[in-house]
C-alpha cells in the first residue's frame, strides 16, 4: 500500500506540532545480527515551529495481521541523526529492554 506524503506530513505535524515540509525520501535497511529487521522508505521533512527540532523522519508500516497502517514520526534530535537512527529509536521506544 502506498502512503501519501500528505499522510506522512500529517503524522509529523500531529505528533510534534509545527509545519512540516517534505524534503526527500531514502531507502533504509536495518540489519541486526545478520538479519533484516526492517526495510522500507523513510521520508525526511523540514519542521518549522517545533521548539526542539527543525527536521523529522516519517514512515508507515503495515500492522501485523491487519490491513491497517501504523505511522511513525521521529524528530532529528539527540542520538537521532539519520533515517536509520530514527527507525532504530522507534523500535527501541516500542520494545524497551
Amino acid at each position: 500500500m502506498v502512503v501519501s506524503i500528505r499522510e506522512l506530513r500529517r503524522a509529523v505535524e500531529s505528533r510534534h506540532g509545527g509545519t512540516a515540509t517534505w524534503v526527500t525520501k531514502l531507502p533504509v535497511k536495518d540489519v541486526f545480527e545478520g538479519k533484516t529487521v526492517w526495510e522500507g522508505t523513510v521520508h525526511i521533512f523540514n519542521l518549522e515551529g517545533n521548539a526542539k527540532a527543525s527536521r523529522a523522519y516519517a514512515w508507515s508500516s503495515s500492522e501485523e495481521g491487519s490491513e491497517k497502517r501504523r505511522f511513525f514520526a521521529v524528530l532529528h534530535l539527540g542520538d537521532v541523526r539519520s533515517p536509520l537512527d530514527a527507525v532504530r529509536a522507534a523500535y527501541v521506544a516500542e520494545h524497551p529492554n
